[in-house]
């Protein structure tokens, strides 16, 4: 029998009415005044006067001035494990050529990247300078062309910081803009004077990025829409309370909308991550988020045993997946619907987050019911092919004359039919 020690909020819709207006007139200005509705959005919302958003090689080499020897060997370090990982997902991906279903039919396929894409970096509360290498690795390591980032500038400063900017430079991008929010998503989407639009839009952003994503999706690929963090911790007691408890607070703290959730066995333990979260926001220095995102959204829920564990995972389908048990690779099989898994207590969330080469920007909201993260595939396309002998032709033509037929479709049996008599 379930048992709830701490419930969580429920999400209410927002005001979806109101955001996607707002949005949509966002869009509409940026696809017809261009530049200088980017430029009146900068000067509105963040205090930025640039005159042109494209990020010189100048600016780069300065905020590589701005960052420790460590800092650049750090950002180096966990771009060296990115990059490994996805070289070794992109050798997973093959085409295939000349498969016969029947003789004289040959089918396959080419693996093709995305001519051009966009990545997106956040700037918000934190600068995710991380998301810069999990977004432009990949991109790059599948073949992409022509890879543009973009990221709001330090209110005030007009530029971007300049630890995301080394990133984006490390990881190998072509151009670099200086522009975030719903207008940047816009101006990727369909073009401005300065900016020319791309193939694809990947990475997370607010709420107004994330409606600008839906918007314009059509006119440009997207990863995903994805909203507030999560993180689930399947634990049967075993394990460390405090640990659990800073995993918890790890997501917490990236914005008041963020979800940790634990479901335990052990009612006792369950109790005891609840205790070591308070006293741990009794000293973290984004106790200010990270409070209001427990108190609102943080759960504890007691389970039976394991098996039922595994079933309410499966339901709520989380981004970052913990499993703090005594014997992980029995779950595994029955696990199917999380962005991330990380097993044991040695595998902590964050170092995904980072640096140990899997990608972080990962499916949200149950959207891992029906996507994985962000990887080398996400910028590629699996593009079929076929050819036949005459004989097969004959073969097939008669065959699909029937079916044609069948669905009143007669110029598809046509097109079968004088294929058929034509070369008798």
């Amino acid at each position: 029998m379930m048992k709830i020690l701490k419930k969580a909020q429920e999400r209410t819709e927002e005001d979806r009415k109101e955001l996607s207006r707002m949005v949509q007139e966002i869009i509409d200005n940026v696809r017809g005044n261009g530049d200088e509705a980017l430029k009146e959005y900068s000067r509105k919302f963040d205090q930025c006067e640039r005159v042109s958003m494209r990020v010189s090689k100048e600016e780069v080499r300065e905020a590589y001035m701005q960052l420790s020897p460590q800092e650049v060997a750090d950002l180096k370090a966990a771009a060296s494990n990115i990059q490994a990982f996805a070289k070794a997902q992109r050798e997973t991906v093959k085409p295939l050529e000349n498969f016969s279903p029947m003789p004289g039919i040959f089918l396959g396929h080419r693996i093709i990247p995305v001519k051009s894409c966009c990545c997106y970096v956040p700037g918000g509360n934190y600068p995710l300078y991380s998301t810069a290498l999990m977004l432009i690795i990949p991109a790059k390591t599948a073949g992409v062309e022509r890879v543009t980032a973009c990221s709001p500038v330090m209110k005030g400063t007009g530029k971007i910081n300049p630890k995301t900017l080394a990133a984006m430079d490390i990881a190998g991008v072509d151009e670099i803009y200086a522009v975030g929010g719903a207008q940047a998503i816009a101006a990727f989407s369909y073009g401005t004077e300065e900016i020319a639009p791309v193939d694809m839009i990947v990475g997370p952003g607010n709420r107004f990025v994330t409606e600008a994503k839906r918007q314009c999706y059509g006119q440009v690929g997207i990863d995903f829409v994805a909203g507030p963090s999560e993180v689930l911790v399947i634990a049967d007691g075993s394990g460390t309370p405090e640990i659990v408890a800073a995993d918890l607070l790890a997501q917490s703290e990236h914005d008041v909308n963020a979800k940790g959730m634990v479901v335990t066995t052990d009612e006792a333990f369950g109790k005891a991550v609840m205790e070591a979260v308070e006293r741990e926001l009794e000293q973290l220095e984004t106790a200010d988020i990270a409070r209001k995102s427990w108190e609102t959204y943080g759960e504890v829920v007691v389970v039976s045993d394991l098996d039922e564990a595994v079933n309410l995972v499966n339901e709520y389908a989380p981004e970052h997946l913990e499993l703090n048990v005594q014997n992980p690779d029995a779950l595994i099989p029955g696990l199917c619907n999380y962005g991330s898994l990380f097993i044991g207590e040695n595998t902590a969330e964050v170092f995904g987050d980072y640096a140990s080469g899997t990608n972080h920007t990962l499916p949200t909201l149950k959207a891992a019911r029906y996507t994985g993260g962000v990887w080398v595939g996400t910028f590629l396309k699996t593009c079929t092919q076929q050819s036949m002998t005459p004989e097969a032709m004959r073969n097939i033509a008669p065959l699909v004359s029937r079916l044609a037929d069948g669905e009143g479709l007669k110029g598809h049996r046509q097109a079968a039919d004088i294929r058929f008599t034509s070369q008798k």
